[in-house]
């Protein structure tokens, strides 16, 4: 759930010394995307419990009063943090489904294998977000769900136009049952410190949702 370096002036990079001409808005964004980067970094390095404002601030490049333009408290951003990795996430599952011309199981195949890639890329940030967000309280662990019904509803999406899946007796059930069981596999892996074998899993899902399915 890391993000690519960026250039100056750009939304993960640091703006550029003296003057420059990108407008408040633009500097804001700037501000902002280095405060969800510095606090999935510091969260992933020192864990929820042990990040302080300051930690984040050290790795954002930004003064204590620029956090608290943004966010409230360190909860705030640590909560928007996750929003932001998951949006990014789901974007790219949701990219990996885009080919209609594929079969519904060619196309989850290749939505699966792009998840676990990008989880295994960067270790810290899915110790942040996988394991760290229960640290962060009720508020947290209910985001979570939330985020975790928006992948739900996009693999129900693509299973239900599958004839075989609409005719199990609770479809919606079964995608549930589905995703909860990944995120269960995916997070053991993390917490082992086995990120880097991530991949390896989607083998046993697609069979697992092929016998789902009756194949």
């Amino acid at each position: 759930m890391g993000s690519g370096g960026a250039g100056p002036g750009a939304a993960g990079g640091s703006l550029p010394r003296g003057r420059h001409h990108l407008s408040r808005e633009q500097v804001r964004a700037s501000q902002r995307i280095r405060l969800l980067e510095g606090m999935t970094a510091a969260v992933g390095e020192r864990g929820y419990a042990r990040t302080t404002v300051a930690d984040v601030l050290k790795r954002a490049r930004v003064s204590r009063e620029t956090f608290y333009e943004h966010f409230a408290d360190k909860q705030e951003c640590f909560m928007s943090a996750y929003e932001h990795a998951a949006d990014r996430i789901l974007g790219v599952v949701s990219d990996a489904l885009a080919a209609r011309d594929e079969p519904v199981m060619g196309r989850l195949e290749r939505a699966l294998r792009a998840y676990l890639r990008e989880l295994a890329a960067d270790a810290a940030a899915a110790r942040t977000f996988l394991l760290e967000i229960y640290a962060a309280g009720p508020a947290a662990a209910a985001l979570r769900y939330r985020v975790q019904s928006r992948f739900a509803g996009v693999v129900d999406g693509l299973l239900a136009e599958d004839e075989r899946f609409r005719a199990l007796p609770d479809p919606e059930f079964a995608c549930r049952m589905l995703i909860g069981g990944i995120a269960s596999l995916v997070t053991a892996r993390v917490a082992l410190g086995e990120h880097a074998t991530l991949p390896a899993l989607s083998a046993p899902i697609l069979a697992h949702v092929s016998t789902l399915l009756g194949h």
